[in-house]
C-alpha cells in the first residue's frame, strides 16, 4: 500500500472541499470529528491489516487537511483581511521586477509587513516612481488596500489567492525606496530570469523571440492575443506554460551530459531544477514537476524505489501545504490531472499500440532498432497525449468551454521541436549575457525551429473544427457519452476491443455536429446574441445567408474569437456580411481578430468619423485580407430571396454623437422581423419611427445595452416587439440595463432576455 500517497491525497481532498465548499466556520469541528473517528476506528479495528491502515490514513489525512487550512487562514490570511479597505502606511520588500500596467503605471509583487509577525504577498499599483524598482528593495508609501479574493468592484475571484497573493493595494504620494548593497539569495532567481529573457530578446529576431521566451520561461508578455488563441485551438497552450515537459527536457540534458545513475548527476539536477523553478516564476505546474523530478533524483540517493503516484501525491501535498488556496489554480488542476492521466492510461495505450504494430518484442539488431525509432516516437507521443487528455479534457471543458480536437496531431508534429527549442533557447539566452555575437549565431538554427512551430500552430488552428466550442448542448452530451464509453470499456473484463468505443465516439461527434447545425438552421431565420460582456455581437441567419452585426465587448475572450467559435461550431468558416453600427470599441474591437479567423464576404460601415482609430484599423484589416468594404451613405437593401431581405439604414442624423451616427439593421424572413439599432439614442429613434415601411417586429435587440436613453416608448409603440434581447455585461459600471427600460419593455408585453443572466441567446423564427 502506498502510505504517503493515501495520506497526501486525503489531505488534498479536504483542502479542495474547503476551498470550493467554503465550510470555513466548521473546519475545526470537522477536523476534530475526523480525528475522533480515526481513534474510534483504531480501537474498533484492533487487528492490524491493510484495510485498517487505509482507513486510518484516510481519516487522519482528511483531518489534517481541514485543520491545516483553518490554521493557515488564521495565521497567514487573516493579516490580509485586517488590512482590507484600509489606507495605511505600508512597508514592503519588492519580490519581483515591476511590470508596465495596461492603463499606465506599474504593478509590482511585494512582501508586505503586517501588524503580526507574518508578511503578506501583495500586488502594488504604483505610478512612474516604481519603474526602477528591483527585487530586494525595501519600500514605504501610503497604500489603500483591498483583499485579493475579489475585484475592485466586489466580484469574488480566486485568481490572486490561488497564486498566493492575498492583498492588492494602490499607492499614493511619494514612494520611499531603500536599496540593499547586495542582492539576497532568495532574489537570485528573479535576476536570473530577467537576464535570461533579455538574452533571448537580444539573440533572436523579434518575430521569434516572444515565442522562444514564452517557451523557455513561461512569460507570455510578448505573445499576441491572436497567437495565444491559435495555441489554445491547436491544443498547444501547455508549451508556453513551463511544466513537467520542460523540466524533463532539462533533467534529460543533465543526465546525458553527466551520466545516468550517478550521485553527482542527481545533485546537479536538484540544484538546476530548483533554480529554474524560480526563473519560471514558481508556478504550480513547474513546482509540481520539480517535486516529482526531485523525488526521482532523491530515490537512488536514499536507496528508495521510484514511484510515480507517490511523487505526484507528495507534490500536491506540499503545494497545498504552502498555500491551500492554490487548489483553485487552474494550472495546478490541469498539471496534476495531466500527470495522473499519464500514469493511469499512457502505458496501457502504448502497450496496446506497440502490440498492434508488432513492436512489443525487443529489437534484435541495430537496423531493426533504427527502423523502429520513428514509429516508436509516434506511438509514445500519441500515448502520452491521450493519457494527459483523459482527465484534463473535462477540466478544460468546464473552465474554458472548448476542447481541441486536433491536439493529438499538433503534439505529434511539434513535440520533438519543442524539446530542442526549449534547450536551445535556454542555452542561447544564457550565452547572450556573456557573448552576444556568438549567441546570435547560435540562435540561427533555433530560429528556424521557432518559425516551424509558429507555422504549425497557425496552420492547425485554422480549420473550423480544430477546436470544439461547447456552447451547444449536443457537444456537451457527446462529451459525456465519450466518458461513459471509456468507463464502460475500462470496466469490461477480458480482452477489450479498442475500436468499438472509438467508432462510437466518432459517430456521436458527427451526430452532435449535425444536430447543432440543424438546430441553428431550423426555421426561416435565427438570431444569436453572443455573450461578449459589455458589448454587442449579433449573428443573424436568413436561409443560408449569415450576417454579423457588430463584434465588440469586454469579455475575457476576444469578441472576435467568441463569434468565430460560434460560427465554426456550426461547421462554417465564413460569414456573408459584417455590419458595423459605429466605431466604438464595445461594438467593433473584435473585428480584426474576426477577420483573421473567418472569411468575410463584405463589410458595411457608416461613412462617418474618418479619423476614428477603429475605422482605420478595420479598413487596414479588410484591405490585408481583400474584403470588400461598403460605406453605407443611404438606406441599402439586400434581397436574399423572395421572402428574405436585409435592410441597412444609414445614420438618421447628419450630426451628433457617435451613438447617433450609427447604422441600423432590419432583417426580414417572411413575416418575421428583427430590428438591431446599435447604440441609437432617443433623437435617432424618433427619426427612425418616421421611416415608411417599418413593420411590427418579433425581436428587438435593445439599443445601447438597455440604457435609459434608448428603447424609447415611441419606438416600442411603433414596432411592438414580442421578444427583447439585451446584450450587456455582468455587473457593468454603467448600470445597464436601466430599470426604466425594463419597465417600458414589460409594458408593451415583450419577453426580456439578457446575456448577463442567460449567456448567449439563440432564437429561431418562422416566417
Amino acid at each position: 500500500m502506498r502510505i504517503l500517497a493515501t495520506f497526501a491525497f486525503s489531505f488534498a481532498t479536504a483542502v479542495f472541499l474547503t476551498i470550493y465548499g467554503k465550510p470555513d466556520a466548521f473546519l475545526l469541528p470537522l477536523g476534530g470529528a475526523l480525528l475522533a473517528a480515526a481513534a474510534v476506528a483504531r480501537l474498533a479495528m484492533r487487528e492490524k491489516s491493510r484495510e485498517r491502515a487505509r482507513v486510518l490514513l484516510i481519516l487522519t489525512g482528511l483531518a489534517a487537511g481541514f485543520l491545516w487550512t483553518a490554521l493557515y487562514m488564521a495565521v497567514f490570511f487573516q493579516p490580509a483581511r485586517d488590512l482590507d479597505d484600509r489606507t495605511v502606511r505600508l512597508t514592503a520588500t519588492v519580490a519581483d521586477w515591476p511590470q508596465e500596467g495596461t492603463y499606465g503605471g506599474y504593478t509590482v509583487v511585494v512582501r508586505a509587513d503586517t501588524e503580526s509577525w507574518t508578511t503578506v504577498s501583495a500586488i502594488l499599483y504604483v505610478d512612474e516612481q516604481g519603474a526602477d524598482l528591483r527585487p530586494g528593495d525595501r519600500i514605504e508609501t501610503i497604500v489603500h488596500c483591498a483583499l485579493g479574493d475579489r475585484t475592485f468592484s466586489g466580484v469574488k475571484i480566486s485568481y490572486y489567492t490561488a497564486k498566493g497573493i492575498f492583498l492588492r493595494g494602490t499607492a499614493y504620494g511619494r514612494l520611499e525606496v531603500e536599496r540593499p548593497e547586495r542582492v539576497a539569495p532568495q532574489y537570485w532567481a528573479a535576476w536570473a530570469s530577467r537576464a535570461l529573457k533579455q538574452g533571448i530578446d537580444a539573440a533572436f529576431p523579434e518575430e521569434a523571440s516572444g515565442f522562444v521566451r514564452a517557451l523557455v520561461t513561461g512569460n507570455r508578455d510578448n505573445l499576441t492575443d491572436e497567437f495565444t488563441t491559435s495555441l489554445e485551438r491547436a491544443g498547444l497552450s501547455h508549451t508556453v506554460a513551463v511544466s513537467g515537459m520542460h523540466l524533463a527536457f532539462l533533467a534529460s540534458l543533465l543526465t546525458a551530459l553527466l551520466g545516468r545513475g550517478k550521485r553527482t548527476t542527481a545533485l546537479f539536477t536538484i540544484f538546476w531544477v530548483a533554480l529554474f523553478c524560480g526563473i519560471a516564476g514558481n508556478t504550480p505546474s513547474v513546482l509540481r514537476a520539480a517535486v516529482m523530478i526531485l523525488m526521482l533524483q532523491l530515490a537512488p540517493l536514499l536507496d528508495r524505489e521510484r514511484d510515480g503516484p507517490t511523487s505526484l501525491a507528495l507534490a500536491l501535498l506540499l503545494l497545498l501545504w504552502v498555500n491551500p488556496f492554490s487548489a483553485a489554480h487552474i494550472g495546478l488542476q490541469l498539471s496534476f490531472t495531466a500527470v495522473a492521466g499519464i500514469l493511469l492510461v499512457s502505458d496501457r495505450v502504448q502497450d496496446r499500440l506497440l502490440a498492434w504494430c508488432h513492436m512489443d518484442k525487443r529489437a534484435k539488431t541495430r537496423r531493426e532498432r533504427l527502423l523502429r525509432a520513428a514509429p516508436y516516437f509516434v506511438i509514445s507521443s500519441l500515448s502520452a497525449t491521450l493519457g494527459a487528455s483523459v482527465l484534463t479534457i473535462p477540466l478544460v471543458a468546464v473552465h474554458f468551454q472548448i476542447i481541441s480536437l486536433i491536439a493529438p496531431l499538433s503534439n505529434l508534429l511539434t513535440l520533438w521541436a519543442i524539446g530542442w527549442l526549449f534547450l536551445g533557447g535556454l542555452g542561447v539566452g544564457t550565452l547572450a549575457n556573456f557573448l552576444p555575437g556568438a549567441a546570435r549565431l547560435a540562435a540561427v538554427p533555433f530560429t528556424g525551429l521557432a518559425r516551424y512551430l509558429q507555422w504549425v500552430v497557425e496552420a492547425l488552428s485554422k480549420p473550423a473544427l480544430a477546436a470544439l466550442p461547447l456552447q451547444s448542448v449536443y457537444y456537451r452530451v457527446w462529451l459525456v457519452l465519450v466518458y461513459l464509453l471509456l468507463l464502460v470499456s475500462a470496466r469490461m473484463k477480458g480482452k477489450k476491443n479498442l475500436w468499438a468505443p472509438l467508432a462510437a465516439g466518432a459517430a456521436g461527434l458527427v451526430l452532435a455536429m449535425c444536430l447543432t447545425r440543424a438546430s441553428f438552421y431550423a426555421g426561416d431565420m435565427a438570431v444569436a446574441v453572443q455573450d461578449v460582456g459589455q458589448g454587442q455581437c449579433v449573428l443573424v441567419r436568413m436561409g443560408r445567408f449569415f450576417t454579423l452585426v457588430d463584434c465588440g465587448g469586454d469579455s475575457q475572450d476576444d469578441p472576435g474569437d467568441v463569434a468565430a467559435d460560434y460560427v465554426q461550431a456550426l461547421g462554417r468558416s465564413s460569414i456573408d456580411l459584417l455590419v458595423v453600427s459605429h466605431y466604438h470599441s464595445d461594438h467593433a474591437n473584435g473585428i480584426p481578430q474576426l477577420l483573421r479567423r473567418l472569411n468575410v464576404g463584405k463589410i458595411a460601415l457608416p461613412d462617418v468619423e474618418e479619423d476614428a482609430p477603429l475605422r482605420a484599423e478595420i479598413l487596414a484589416a479588410a484591405a490585408e485580407r481583400g474584403v470588400e468594404v461598403l460605406f453605407v451613405r443611404e438606406d441599402t437593401r439586400f434581397d436574399l430571396s423572395e421572402r428574405n431581405s436585409l435592410a441597412v439604414f444609414a445614420p438618421v442624423l447628419e450630426a451628433g454623437s457617435t451613438n447617433e451616427l450609427g447604422l441600423t439593421v432590419l432583417a426580414t424572413a417572411g413575416s418575421a422581423d428583427v430590428l438591431i439599432t446599435g447604440d441609437m439614442e432617443r433623437e435617432g429613434e424618433l427619426r427612425l419611427v418616421q421611416k415608411d415601411g417599418l413593420p411590427d417586429i418579433e425581436v428587438l435587440v435593445a439599443g445601447h445595452h438597455g440604457s435609459d436613453t434608448s428603447t424609447t416608448q415611441e419606438l416600442l409603440d411603433r414596432v411592438k416587439p414580442e421578444l427583447a434581447l439585451i446584450s450587456v455585461g455582468l455587473n457593468n459600471k454603467y448600470g445597464h440595463p436601466s430599470w426604466d427600460t425594463l419597465e417600458r419593455l414589460d409594458g408593451v408585453g415583450a419577453e426580456i432576455y439578457r446575456t448577463d443572466l442567460c449567456g448567449t441567446i439563440e432564437v429561431q423564427l418562422n416566417g
